[in-house]
């Protein structure tokens, strides 16, 4: 059993030194990292928001500073807060198709702000915005960051970038109708430049539209859009500037071409193969795959003004790509835990935990895609996805054992950010 003189000597410097401390106690705690549940986990957060201390079991409980915050969380399982790596915080569903058209173009940094706070208290204190227009992501994040809204830690990407005509462009308007493309290259050189100018404007990830989507109007839904040389290009310059690269890939051959790239996440991977498992492996890949939204695109699209064509390829490809889940993590790839939030609505993130467990994953699996193997593939493994010294106090607490039933994850009783409280009980 762990002894705690090292924790009672950090309480006593933080004490002597004025540091404000939060202590947070608990019944268990989960380690996703080494899938096991501890007893009466403490937890102690200096005043940077940042884990001091963290020690376990049955011994004797260290003296606490009388001026520390105390929150005893009583008879739950806390967990490091939750990381999702897809999401579109800046969109809403239930506006789809051409409903979009009737607002600004500032409306949607507002839609930013209400899903920003609504994932955040469904225990999602980290995620990466893999696409949203006019660098609302960015401004979200400011805004976040500088406390004039709550929400989530954001890993932005601004702008997707894609080809003419692709899933990135806008493909549903006629040609008298201009539309603003920032986000469009066609040859590699032009890509490279794109890369920079979206680093210069706060990008921290680069997402690339590799193939054909379900959303966008006019496209097959597997097609390759950009060629090997251009991706390859993109991925090139992204590293060399210290980014990591997301690439939306449906089809066989443009995902496996984003692989020999060196590509980081391959975004939904739906109709991968064989040949794209063991590329994933060999490149140290992670798949972030999508599998609870065709459930609400399905049920709930044509109310919100999907388009027709949307909806047939959501019902051509939805239970492939579940299968290919399943295929892809027998098969030994690294996944994380990506949902495509505003596709659904946002907040509604931990949907998804079941379908991973449904299509292959134990519920352990399916919380580390959502905390420690995310962090790794965010390059974030020294603030986020964990609780261990150094890292952020981000904390998820559910009534129960998470490992025996991960849907308790869908109702966390406690959420905190940084050490201060999101949601409890009494909230």
């Amino acid at each position: 059993m762990p002894r705690f003189g090292s924790a009672v000597m950090a309480l006593v410097l933080a004490a002597s030194s004025g540091q404000a401390a939060t202590v947070v106690t608990a019944a268990h705690m989960l380690d996703p990292a080494k899938g096991v549940i501890v007893d009466n986990p403490v937890i102690v957060i200096g005043d940077d928001g940042r884990v001091t201390s963290l020690v376990s079991g049955n011994a004797a409980r260290p003296n606490i500073p009388a001026d520390a915050k105390r929150i005893d969380m009583g008879d739950v399982t806390i967990l490091p807060g939750l990381i999702d790596m897809h999401v579109h915080l800046t969109s809403d569903p239930t506006l789809s198709g051409y409903q979009g058209l009737e607002y600004t173009d500032n409306f949607w940094t507002v839609v930013g702000v209400a899903n920003a706070k609504r994932t955040l208290e469904a225990g999602f204190t980290t995620v990466r915005n893999v696409g949203s227009a006019n660098y609302d992501d960015v401004a979200l994040k400011q805004g976040i960051d500088r406390g004039y809204v709550p929400g989530p830690r954001i890993v932005p990407a601004t702008y997707a970038i894609g080809v003419t005509g692709g899933h990135c462009d806008a493909t549903e308007f006629p040609p008298s109708v201009k539309v603003p493309t920032p986000n469009i290259a066609n040859n590699p050189q032009d890509f490279r430049g794109l890369v920079r100018t979206l680093r210069k404007y706060g990008a921290e990830v680069i997402k690339v539209c590799m193939t054909g989507g379900v959303l966008s109007k006019t496209d097959s839904v597997g097609a390759q859009q950009l060629s090997f040389d251009e991706i390859k290009a993109i991925v090139d310059e992204a590293h060399m500037l210290g980014m990591r690269v997301a690439v939306h890939a449906h089809g066989t051959d443009g995902i496996n071409d984003a692989l020999r790239a060196g590509v980081d996440t391959v975004e939904h991977a739906s109709l991968a193969n064989a040949e794209s498992f063991k590329l994933a492996r060999a490149h140290g890949a992670w798949f972030s795959m999508d599998i609870y939204d065709d459930d609400y695109i399905l049920a709930e699209g044509a109310k919100n003004g999907v388009f027709a064509e949307s909806l047939a390829k959501e019902k051509e490809i939805g239970r492939k790509q579940r299968e290919t889940f399943r295929d892809a993590h027998a098969a030994g790839v690294k996944m994380v835990f990506g949902t495509d939030g505003g596709v659904y609505p946002n907040g509604n993130n931990a949907l998804q935990f079941a379908k991973m467990v449904e299509w292959g994953m134990t519920p352990v699996e399916a919380i580390r895609a959502a905390t420690s193997e995310a962090a790794i593939a965010l390059n974030r493994v020294n603030d986020v996805g964990q609780l261990t010294p150094g890292h952020y106090g981000d904390i998820v607490a559910v009534a129960g054992d998470p490992t025996r039933d991960v849907r308790l994850l869908e109702h966390p009783s406690w959420v905190l950010k940084g050490g201060q409280v999101v949601t409890s009980p009494a909230r």
